[in-house]
């Protein structure tokens, strides 16, 4: 079996992490390398994707026949839901956002609130509100005995840092805040967490860094 390392770069074929409960395929789309994330239940064939960032005939063809349940935006931010309509249009799936972030989309979705949990298929992730970045960022988690612990940060959290606040102390004070006190607070080391761009990263290898993250201001 292909171990999987979450490096994936625009026009790639996706990385695919097959867990127990949860089959997760990374794929970069481009012009800005996003990151877009089809999660699929092992035990229903039931998909969500999370951010139709770009290139909807990727998408669409990493979804397949198989259907999809729902999209979840992780931010209002335009690179994060390009393919969206098109996306929805084409599968019948629900489109999902923050409720602080619903005016920032290209079509009506369906409001999130922390703490809400999607059901895909016979799992599930929770909806945790990051406030900072965009006043709607959410991060997904997926908790599991077997699989361990799983969260899409969108662009909250990145190896090396929290996301870009332009170098306002006000939303970045908010962000680092919610970042430590929702996430590393709560969550152990050896959580994979699965950013909006780029590699991914555990917690137990960002934790150290919090301090200088702070003292830096960005």
């Amino acid at each position: 079996m292909t171990t999987y390392t979450g490096n994936v770069s625009p026009g790639a074929p996706p990385d695919v992490r097959e867990l127990t409960g949860l089959t997760i395929s990374k794929l970069s789309v481009g012009p800005m390398d996003n990151n877009a994330y089809l999660l699929r239940c092992a035990s229903t064939g039931d998909q969500v994707l999370i951010d139709a960032a770009n290139e909807a005939p990727r998408l669409l063809e990493l979804i397949g026949d198989a259907g999809l349940s729902a999209v979840v935006t992780t931010h209002r931010h335009m690179d994060h839901w390009v393919a969206l309509e098109e996306v929805v249009a084409t599968t019948g799936a629900r489109s999902l956002v923050h409720a602080a972030d619903a005016d920032g989309l290209p079509i009506p979705s369906e409001s999130l609130a922390d703490g809400d949990r999607i059901r895909v298929g016979e799992r599930e992730l929770e909806v945790i509100h990051i406030v900072g970045h965009t006043p709607g960022s959410v991060a997904l988690l997926y908790r599991d005995e077997t699989d361990g612990t799983h969260l899409f940060t969108g662009d909250s959290l990145f190896p090396g840092g929290v996301g870009n606040t332009d170098r306002d102390p006000v939303r970045f004070g908010s962000l680092i805040d919610d970042v430590e006190q929702k996430i590393f607070d709560r969550l152990p080391d050896e959580t994979w967490f699965y950013p909006g761009h780029g590699k991914d990263s555990t917690l137990g290898a960002e934790r150290p860094s919090i301090p200088e993250w702070r003292s830096r201001g960005w």
